[in-house]
């Protein structure tokens, strides 16, 4: 078990949507780095047999854990506040189910918010199972680079406007201020989560990240990419069940954050962007469904 060098708590808040396969690899993993806690939320439908299974393999296992059922698929970042408020103390690791925690990990990101109080998320390097480095580290992209990487990368991945956008061409290696970090992992400081309440509820899936270090930021608050701290990540694991809901469910996020954070001649273009949103979300469902057509998959 690694040392944490903080005098808080960490408590882990795990989303679990059918994701039995992968969850007690997550918890154990995450309890074997030194949290205190972990909270599951569990944001099935109903108490059926593909939400039983989950909570069955945590408990197969023999790992402590909090189960807190939702009742309902909430979207991730209500499920995320709904799991933080029976949390009297301590900093909050926030986690997708597919992530497991390199050794080590919790305490290189808990020595960064005890180092600079002025910092309040805190996210580690993101691995693919292939040990390949995920850009989790990026810039809120202006409307010129959010078009590129949305339009052009459909067809050119390597463009600029992505490259951009992804940080692509600086050392990943390196700790640094970012302008956000990815909601699969990261640990936020609980003074900063009780400022900005949290996720905000008007983003089912995707953004909600972006969203509330974009919030920090505007309360002064740092943002910061920890490459020391490492966490391998399966991607896809529960959005895979439902794809296309998923992939929707992504654009219009994109569209209420744009929407958000855009005032003056830039609100004036959003029927153009609004168009291009659509366009992609049409391109990516389509590129969804032939990629799941050549591996057979309904």
């Amino acid at each position: 078990m690694s040392e944490v060098t903080t005098v808080r708590p960490i408590r882990a808040i795990v989303v679990n949507f059918q994701s039995a396969s992968v969850l007690p690899g997550c918890v154990a993993s995450l309890l074997a780095d030194g949290v205190q806690q972990v909270v599951v939320v569990d944001n099935g439908h109903s108490r059926g047999p593909n939400d039983q299974a989950a909570e069955t393999a945590l408990c197969d296992a023999g790992l402590p854990f909090t189960w807190v059922p939702a009742g309902g698929n909430l979207g991730y970042g209500q499920a995320v506040n709904l799991g933080a408020r029976g949390l009297a103390d301590g900093d909050l690791l926030v986690c997708n189910p597919d992530i497991v925690v390199r050794p080590g990990t919790v305490g290189h990101l808990a020595r960064v918010l005890a180092e600079d109080p002025t910092t309040a998320i805190v996210g580690p390097q993101l691995q693919n199972l292939d040990a390949t480095v995920y850009p989790s580290a990026r810039t809120f992209p202006s409307l010129a680079d959010a078009a590129g990487h949305g339009l052009v990368g459909l067809v050119w991945a390597d463009n600029p406007f992505s490259r951009r956008y992804r940080l692509l061409d600086w050392d990943h290696s390196q700790r640094r201020p970012v302008d956000w970090v990815s909601g699969a992992c990261f640990l936020i400081r609980r003074q900063a989560w009780a400022s900005l309440d949290g996720f905000d509820p008007r983003y089912f899936m995707y953004m909600e990240d972006v969203d509330l270090c974009w919030r920090a930021g505007r309360q002064g608050w740092r943002v910061v990419y920890e490459p020391e701290g490492q966490v391998v990540h399966a991607q896809g694991v529960s959005a895979e069940t439902r794809p296309y809901r998923m992939i929707i469910a992504h654009h219009r996020s994109m569209l209420k954050f744009a929407w958000r954070t855009n005032r003056g001649a830039s609100r004036a273009l959003f029927p153009l962007v609004a168009a291009g949103v659509a366009g992609r979300t049409a391109a990516a469902c389509a590129a969804k469904w032939r990629s799941r057509a050549q591996r057979g998959v309904g």
